[in-house]
């Protein structure tokens, strides 16, 4: 777990340049990079405001293509997410299981609890706006799903 973390803060030290670096900000404004390798290879991230790699609040944007898959996994924080656009489904589960996922569409609004295993996907080009309180860490229910070991 310590290791994950580590390299979860590493990863988000790398993410640097994509920190917002004015407020108030434009959409088209804000500086898109590849996500941090515990997220599957694909999306692109954006950090908006705070740092998630310590303590304290934070919003992130994730950008997903189509077809765009997250293996159940949870935090040790509360997670809130907005669809900005696009299909995002959620669901809550020890495995990615999409009979058992809510779509929502722009304007949409999920919350996994802390500690709650959850899954996701797209099902078209996709944006969430994330929030919650740093630093944040992903627990991949199955260790081999995790993304930054393979």
């Amino acid at each position: 777990m310590l290791k994950l973390a580590s390299a979860l803060a590493l990863l988000l030290v790398g993410t640097a340049p994509l920190f917002a670096d004015e407020m108030p900000m434009n959409a088209k404004d804000i500086k898109w990079g590849p996500a941090p390798a515990v997220i599957p290879a694909g999306a692109e991230m954006a950090v908006v405001a705070g740092d998630p790699s310590k303590d304290g609040a934070y919003v992130l944007r994730l950008k997903t293509p189509a077809g765009y898959k997250i293996a159940a996994h949870n935090h040790p924080t509360t997670e809130y997410a907005t669809v900005l656009s696009g299909n995002f489904h959620i669901g809550m589960g020890d495995k990615l299981d999409e009979a058992k996922g809510v779509e929502l569409t722009a304007g949409g609004f999920g919350v996994a609890p802390a500690g709650m295993n959850h899954f996701a996907w797209t099902t078209s080009e996709t944006i969430i706006q994330v929030h919650g309180e740093g630093p944040f860490k992903i627990t991949y229910v199955n260790p081999a799903d995790d993304p930054s070991k393979k």
